[in-house]
C-alpha cells in the first residue's frame, strides 16, 4: 500500500478552454499551461507519481518539450497509469479538491469521475471529487487562477 499527494495551480486567462477532469466546462476563461492545463488531472498525476516514488509531472512531461504542447492531460494520465501498473499497483481510492471561486463545477463531477475512472482503470466509486472557494481570498478568490489537491491510495494488484 502506498499513499501520494499532489498539488497543481494554473493561471486563468482569456482565449483558452477550461478543462477540468477531462471535461470542457463553459466559462469565459481557461487555464494557462503548456498542455491543456487541466489542474485536477495534474494534481492526480502528481499524487500517483508521489505514491510510486517516481518524481513529478515536470520530470515526466517537461514544459520545454514541444510534444506536450496543447496535449490532453488525460493522455498524460494514461502514461502515469502505465507506470503504476508496471510497478504492480492499482487505485485503492482517490480524493481530490479543486479550489476556484468560479465557475461552479459540482454539476460536472459525474462526467469528470467517469473520465478519471476510465483512465485509472477503476470504478468511479473509488473516486471522490470536491470543490471549494476561498471566499474571495488569495489568487483563487480574486479569480486569477485555480488550484487542485489530490491524495491517492495505491494498493498492490492481486
Amino acid at each position: 500500500m502506498r499513499i501520494g499527494i499532489g498539488y497543481d495551480v494554473h493561471r486563468l486567462t482569456e482565449d483558452r478552454d477550461l478543462i477540468l477532469g477531462g471535461v470542457k466546462i463553459p466559462f469565459e476563461k481557461g487555464l494557462l499551461g503548456h498542455s491543456d492545463a487541466d489542474v485536477l488531472i495534474h494534481a492526480i498525476m502528481d499524487a500517483i507519481l508521489g505514491a510510486l516514488g517516481a518524481g513529478d509531472i515536470g520530470k515526466h512531461f517537461p514544459d520545454t518539450d514541444p510534444q506536450y504542447k496543447g496535449i490532453s492531460s488525460v493522455r498524460l494520465l494514461d502514461h502515469v497509469v502505465g507506470l503504476m501498473q508496471e510497478q504492480g499497483f492499482e487505485i485503492g481510492n482517490l480524493d481530490a479538491i479543486v479550489i476556484a471561486q468560479k465557475p461552479k463545477i459540482g454539476p460536472y463531477f459525474p462526467e469528470m469521475k467517469e473520465h478519471i475512472a476510465q483512465a485509472l482503470g477503476c470504478s468511479p466509486a473509488h473516486i471522490n471529487l470536491k470543490a471549494t472557494t476561498e471566499e474571495g481570498l488569495g489568487f483563487t478568490g480574486r479569480q486569477e487562477g485555480m488550484a487542485a489537491q489530490a491524495v491517492c491510495l495505491l494498493t498492490e494488484r492481486v
